[in-house]
């Protein structure tokens, strides 16, 4: 191989490295920032479901109705969420007819949704949780 030939390669390589760069790592988790679920609200009541994760895994899912406590297991690319039991009754703080048995019937079912959950990726406005179905979350603006 003549010197030239060596040189050329060389050039090649750095030129394809530099085109293509190193990795990008993905962007992390927002831990730390309410997230809304990017949905038509449920009337009556202008309450839309949330999540909001520390960076220890614990979390608060915030549903149609009611609130639970959740603990989140979270990697580049997969997600688990393991979320306490549905509280009984309805919230105190909802006023009369604002929690009607639709959306408790909707708190179940997202729920449910959300203990299916085996990954997530980020998105420009916000994450995307996937499993059996997927779950839109936007980043909270207030």
């Amino acid at each position: 191989m003549t010197r030239f030939t060596f040189v050329r390669g060389f050039i090649a390589a750095v030129l394809i490295f530099l085109t293509c760069g190193p990795g990008v790592p993905a962007e992390p988790f927002p831990y730390d920032q309410e997230l809304l679920l990017d949905a038509a609200p449920m009337r009556p009541g202008k309450r839309m479901p949330g999540l909001a994760v520390e960076p220890n895994g614990n979390a608060r899912i915030d549903l149609w109705c009611r609130t639970v406590s959740a603990r989140m297991e979270i990697s580049e690319a997969n997600m688990k969420i393991e979320a306490d039991a549905l509280p009984e009754g309805q919230p105190g703080m909802m006023s009369a007819g604002q929690c009607t048995p639709e959306r408790m019937q909707a708190d179940e079912e997202l729920l449910a949704t959300l203990g299916h959950t085996t990954g997530w990726r980020r998105t420009e406005e916000g994450i995307v949780l996937e499993g059996e179905k997927s779950l839109k979350f936007r980043t909270s603006d207030h």
